[in-house]
């Protein structure tokens, strides 16, 4: 039976997932220097036309329609959105609000990889590369975990809302388009500043806001789950602004906004696959963890010269979503909750501190498993790409500045027709 106030709940979080689109636009468009804006924020907001139409007409099937066997991928029972009535397994919620729900998630995703190639793709590549990665990739992984058909869910691996599914994924898929694309011009490089400081600090208080739809929306009903997922979120975040700062002023001797906004940041990855699955306690532990490590991840891909993240998607999703995944093998506890930490068996499921390794065991596979299929479909997609459209703009672009193939400057009215 369809519960009203789980479904408006369950709407409202889908609401608030996709406005994380629109703030991670505004993060990191806020990073880029001036001249490159434009093409940031078209090509986050673009994401959300193309993931939209591949998911409703064969991404959705792919990840939830019942298994094709081997828990590898769905079927195309949901194709187009055939067989769409009634009421989404295990829920009060109509399987439209289901599917609606777990399209911002798709849409989210590869818009995270935007970052690592800020300032020198081309805008037509990356559609193409969305498309492709939106249908080969995001899918089979959502079924893998998501789904409790999937082969990762089936072994015992859990991800409450998106650590290995949505993070460590798309950090994976940052570094290999970082190595395939290359590192930015050294006329580019030497005057890439963040341009608004503001407009950083604004995306990640969109992203901080959006991402308790992220989490507590993926309870699928808005009873003591999502309440728990939400405080368990919040808490995270603000342990890992608070240690980022601490880990920042350490080694540079001063505290940055846009060192406090990516601790955040951190803090929300890290606790996003453990939200729904540890208590307030657990949460402060990995959220103070994701600000230390996180942070000194970051400092290490700025040693490596050939990786050009330039926003780091490696270090806080990538590394941050992995290491989520980890802690929740550590601190998962069955009372939180029964229903998701139940065993194929009827076992429950809990972390090494409640006495279980085997449920550690399984989210190492699951993480090892998610990267290793993202970083080897996303290096073929990749190199297909780049050997048809071509993945970089020309140098002379590059150095001038992406906003020149759209229609204004970033800040320039536009004049009124005489």
């Amino acid at each position: 039976m369809i519960n009203a106030g789980d479904t408006a709940w369950i709407l409202a979080s889908a609401a608030l997932v996709l406005f994380m689109t629109v703030g991670l636009a505004f993060f990191y468009g806020g990073l880029e220097p001036q001249r490159n804006v434009l093409n940031m924020l078209i090509m986050n907001f673009f994401t959300i036309a193309i993931v939209t139409v591949v998911w409703v007409l064969i991404g959705f099937t792919l990840a939830f329609g019942p298994d094709a066997g081997a828990g590898l991928i769905g079927n195309l029972h949901y194709a187009a959105l055939h067989n769409m009535g009634g009421v989404w397994p295990g829920t009060h919620i109509p399987k439209l609000t289901f599917m609606v729900f777990q399209l911002m998630f798709a849409i989210i995703t590869p818009a995270l990889i935007t970052g690592a190639v800020a300032g020198r793709l081309k805008f037509e590549a990356w559609i193409a590369f969305c498309v492709a990665w939106s249908l080969l990739v995001y899918p089979v992984i959502a079924h893998w975990l998501f789904d409790p058909s999937g082969w990762l869910y089936q072994l015992g691996a859990r991800d409450f809302a998106g650590g290995a599914v949505v993070h460590a994924s798309a950090g994976s898929a940052a570094l290999v388009m970082a190595l395939l694309i290359g590192s930015r011009s050294k006329k580019a490089t030497a005057s890439y500043e963040p341009h608004s400081v503001p407009l950083v600090l604004l995306g990640a208080g969109i992203l901080w806001f959006g991402w308790f739809g992220f989490n507590a929306g993926s309870a699928l009903g808005s009873g003591q789950l999502a309440a728990s997922a939400f405080t368990a979120t919040q808490i995270a975040a603000a342990a890992g602004t608070i240690v980022w700062v601490i880990m920042e002023r350490a080694y540079t001797g001063k505290i940055t906004v846009v060192g406090a906004a990516t601790g955040a940041i951190a803090g929300l990855a890290t606790i996003t696959p453990g939200s729904g699955f540890v208590g307030p306690m657990p949460a402060l532990y990995i959220g103070a963890v994701a600000g230390l490590v996180c942070y000194l991840a970051t400092r290490a891909v700025l040693r490596i010269k050939k990786l050009d993240d330039a926003f780091g998607v490696i270090a806080c999703h990538g590394v941050g979503g992995t290491l989520g995944m980890l802690l929740l093998g550590v601190f998962a506890h069955y009372a939180i909750n029964p229903s998701g930490l139940t065993g194929k068996t009827g076992t429950a499921l809990n972390g090494l501190v409640f006495g279980q390794a085997g449920f550690f065991g399984d989210e190492v596979i699951a993480v090892a498993a998610v990267v290793a299929f993202t970083i080897a479909m996303t290096y073929l997609i990749g190199i297909l790409v780049r050997s048809t459209i071509g993945l970089r703009v020309p140098e002379e672009e590059e150095n001038q500045g992406l906003n020149v193939a759209f229609d204004s400057a970033a800040y320039e009215p536009y004049s009124s027709v005489q």
